[in-house]
């Protein structure tokens, strides 16, 4: 699969990132309503009816919980090969 390259930023992030799984596996801060906890006890990002995280802001498609993110999104680079991935997944 050839990705092109992409150049991302704040202003032109798509956030496609925001559909992926995001478990709390640490404690950062996460308000409770945007946990989901399954049957087995593990902690995730709630996701709303369009399949994106809680805490991304609809309008500017921004962390609305950015200094208490979890710890999988802290790691997750912006303009990353797994960032350009999803962007292409998502067209």
């Amino acid at each position: 699969m050839n990705i092109p390259i992409l150049e991302v930023s704040c202003s032109n992030c798509q956030a496609c990132c925001c559909r992926l799984e995001a478990r709390i596996i640490s404690d950062t801060g996460v308000p409770e309503h945007h946990i989901d906890v399954d049957e087995y006890g593990n902690e995730s990002m709630l996701r709303l009816d369009d399949g994106r995280c809680s805490a991304l802001d609809r309008n500017t498609l921004m962390c609305s919980i950015y200094e208490n993110r979890p710890w999988v999104c802290r790691e997750f680079e912006m303009g990353s090969y797994e960032c350009l991935s999803e962007r292409m997944d998502n067209i």
